[in-house]
């Protein structure tokens, strides 16, 4: 397989979906070598390309019926972590005989390679997660992957391992009550890797060449029962000139430079009562100078949360930065989405709710036909169409209209979804726990 030639992006380029915060600037530094519609026509980590789950570029199908199924592929694994793509290939990671594994698969739904990377822990529960959680993150040239064994590794794009560690054996397991979950982030230099978790918890960096670690900054916060338990995966964003680290996890939202790691600033606040059984899953968005930020559960009554937090500052900012906070509405475990200046929350029983990110004021709410099943995998959405995978097998298509949603189709597939729906080159990728779908 032959890598795709170096670009350099031109230094006076202009985008028209620049943040003001120079958030895609700073996800460009990451794929500087290679040119934009390259990294456009490509889905290279668990959100995006702008950690948004969203995409404004192509014409993504509205059926799933048969007709416009261009293939499946049985995996040889069960699994819940998101694919990504890179050119011509999808790679993604599954268990195979007890190992973990990770694939490459083409365009034409052909299998290409498998590397194993050493022996995979079981997952803790069956239904709900599996032993592959964190989804793979590719800056073009290298791929990398981190599993709940500890497992955590550099491929080349010919599934040749560069490098590979057990974190578990250096660091200790992570101490969840679920399933690991937190992928991988890629800047220029580094490798982030975000261990919030029972025990020693922080977010830390690893050279991309070598493995080594760069830096680690501990992030030990008191706090209730299980809400040390963070699942949520760090978001590459621009603060003052500087690429920075946004995380959210045992109550608190902390800014890092990713550079060296120091902490930028911390924003408290979001568990005045203090409850406990919090944990941290659904990640949060950044748009323009803010970001929105779900806490607390959306299974339970009255305990889910939304808040709206301006970037930037010093130290603590809880009062200072504070936009607004919202206790009527949220989510629990999929991560929020953003397009065209709005934030999507898909609610755990398939309520959508589209806000305002400036007020925090809903716009509409819809909900999707109802089931007894919720949602774990996040919504996507592709040129203004919503995709969303309830945990039971259904899945749904629908357009995003000016006062809520128009149901364009629903299919049963008769399996668990976890990952989220990737759109990429025209078409909709969706995994199951055993199966891998192509539709355009």
């Amino acid at each position: 397989m032959k890598r795709n030639k170096a670009q350099k992006l031109p230094e006076n380029l202009s985008f028209k979906t620049m943040r003001a915060t120079g958030f895609l600037f700073a996800i460009l530094l990451s794929y500087s070598h290679f040119g934009i519609g390259e990294i456009q026509e490509s889905w290279p980590a668990w959100r995006g390309t702008e950690a948004n789950g969203s995409t404004s570029a192509g014409e993504y199908p509205t059926k799933l019926s048969q007709e416009h199924q261009e293939w499946k592929l049985k995996l040889p694994g069960t699994g819940g972590s998101t694919p990504i793509t890179w050119g011509d290939n999808i790679f993604l990671t599954t268990p195979i005989e007890g190992q973990d594994s990770v694939m490459a698969i083409g365009f034409d739904g052909k299998e290409k390679w498998i590397t194993k990377l050493g022996k995979s822990k079981p997952q803790k529960h069956r239904t709900l997660g599996s032993s592959c959680n964190s989804s793979p993150a590719t800056d073009g040239y290298s791929i990398y992957v981190y599993f709940k064994s500890g497992n955590f590794a550099a491929l080349d794009l010919n599934g040749d391992i560069k490098w590979k560690q057990n974190l578990d054996k250096e660091f200790g397991p992570e101490e969840l009550y679920w399933d690991q979950g937190s992928s991988p982030v890629l800047t220029e230099k580094h490798v982030i890797i975000a261990r919030i978790h029972g025990g020693d918890s922080w977010i830390a960096a690893f050279n991309k060449s070598d493995g080594e670690l760069a830096w680690k900054t501990e992030r030990n916060y008191p706090c209730p029962p299980e809400n040390n338990n963070g699942y949520t995966t760090p978001i590459l964003y621009e603060e003052n000139g500087r690429q920075s680290l946004l995380v959210y996890g045992s109550d608190r939202l902390t800014s890092y430079d990713s550079l060296t790691g120091k902490l930028n600033w911390w924003s408290g606040g979001f568990n005045p009562r203090g409850r406990g059984y919090w944990p941290a899953i659904s990640s949060p968005v950044i748009i323009d100078d803010l970001a929105v930020v779900p806490v607390g559960r959306d299974d339970r009554p009255r305990q889910a949360q939304v808040f709206g937090v301006k970037l930037g500052g010093e130290g603590e900012v809880t009062s200072s930065h504070r936009a607004w906070g919202r206790n009527d509405v949220g989510v629990f475990v999929p991560a929020l989405a953003e397009a065209n200046g709005k934030v999507y929350l898909l609610r755990n029983k398939g309520g959508v709710v589209c806000m305002d990110p400036k007020s925090g004021k809903t716009i509409w709410e819809d909900i999707l036909p109802e089931g007894r099943s919720p949602y774990y995998a996040s919504p996507t959405i592709a040129k203004n169409i919503l995709y969303a995978a309830r945990n039971d097998g259904q899945v749904f298509v629908a357009a995003l209209e000016k006062d809520g949603l128009k149901l364009l189709d629903s299919v049963n597939f008769e399996d668990s979804f976890v990952a989220t729906p990737v759109p990429v080159k025209n078409r909709i990728l969706l995994r199951s726990y055993n199966t891998l779908y192509c539709y355009k």
